[in-house]
């Protein structure tokens, strides 16, 4: 006589014990990984901290080498912020930073979608040239821009500065927006077209939302550009109405000819990074999400 059948539905011991096996553990982070991690965490930020801690030191102590400051004093910190001069120019490098962003995006965004939507055979070429602009050193303008600025006006001027940002921000921003609106599916735009919207409203009302995390990176991207731009501010500006931060650090002056002043220097250099670092903090998702946008298809 045969072996006996098993009943259907029913399962034997093997397949019971194989039923309650718990699913492998993936592999820990091995302890190598962990510490390269905290040596490379500890390399970007100890410039930072070097610099916070000799913005606390005054006198003597800015001459030693001492980890921690042996007297924190605010003094530096006082001392620039009843600078008049330094205040205009965290004003100045507010306004043409914000300005240089706006526009950058707006007119960024606009040229970057028509590259991405228009059919033109010479549209790979195009997009070539216009990112080869950032590849121009801006000492080879400064010179040239020093003179024509002189001759129209422009000279010691905020739009002064925001004119030749927009020549080095624009090239980017269609760059990274680029790639952003070629992964939003041309089928939403069409559906907003046939329910009665116009072009321009199917670019406001469905494009841009989508390409939202694109629209971020590139508007930080652009605001940390122009904010912590020095050659072309120094060439084109002389006036503290028109200097931006960073000249206007470059230009502090100790208490004698001999003296460098590094005690304000570093506390300015804290007080203008404490912008970045907030934009950076409030907006970190959606730069990881820009920057990973398109990278893996799915």
């Amino acid at each position: 006589m045969g072996a006996a059948s098993i009943p259907a539905g029913t399962r034997t011991q093997d397949q019971v014990a194989t039923a309650r096996k718990k699913p492998p553990k993936a592999p820990g982070t091995p302890w190598w990984l962990w510490l390269a991690v905290g040596a490379i965490v500890i390399f970007c930020l100890l410039p930072f901290y070097w610099l916070i801690n000799i913005s606390l030191k005054t006198g003597a102590d800015l001459s030693s080498a001492d980890i921690f400051p042996p007297s924190p004093s605010l003094d530096n910190y006082t001392s620039i912020f009843e600078n008049a001069s330094f205040t205009r120019a965290l004003l100045n490098s507010a306004i043409v930073s914000l300005v240089t962003t706006a526009i950058g995006v707006i007119v960024g965004s606009f040229a970057a979608y028509a590259l991405a939507r228009l059919k033109m055979s010479f549209k790979f070429p195009l997009l070539a040239l216009v990112l080869s602009i950032t590849t121009f050193p801006q000492i080879a303008i400064a010179a040239p821009l020093f003179r024509l600025w002189t001759d129209i006006g422009l000279y010691n001027t905020l739009i002064g500065l925001v004119i030749p940002y927009l020549t080095f921000a624009l090239p980017l921003s269609i760059y990274i927006l680029v790639s952003f609106f070629k992964e939003i599916p041309k089928d939403l735009e069409e559906a907003a077209l046939v329910d009665g919207a116009t072009n321009f409203e199917a670019f406001r009302k469905v494009v841009v939302p989508l390409a939202a995390p694109g629209l971020a990176t590139t508007a930080i991207l652009t605001f940390i550009s122009a904010w912590n731009e020095f050659l072309l501010a120094t060439t084109l500006t002389t006036s503290p109405d028109a200097r931006t931060v960073p000249v206007a650090i470059s230009q502090f002056t100790g208490s004698s000819q001999f003296e460098v002043p590094l005690g304000t220097q570093s506390a300015a250099s804290v007080v203008i990074s404490i912008p970045l670092i907030v934009l950076v903090l409030l907006f970190q998702k959606r730069i990881v999400a820009g920057l990973t946008a398109g990278a893996v298809k799915g």
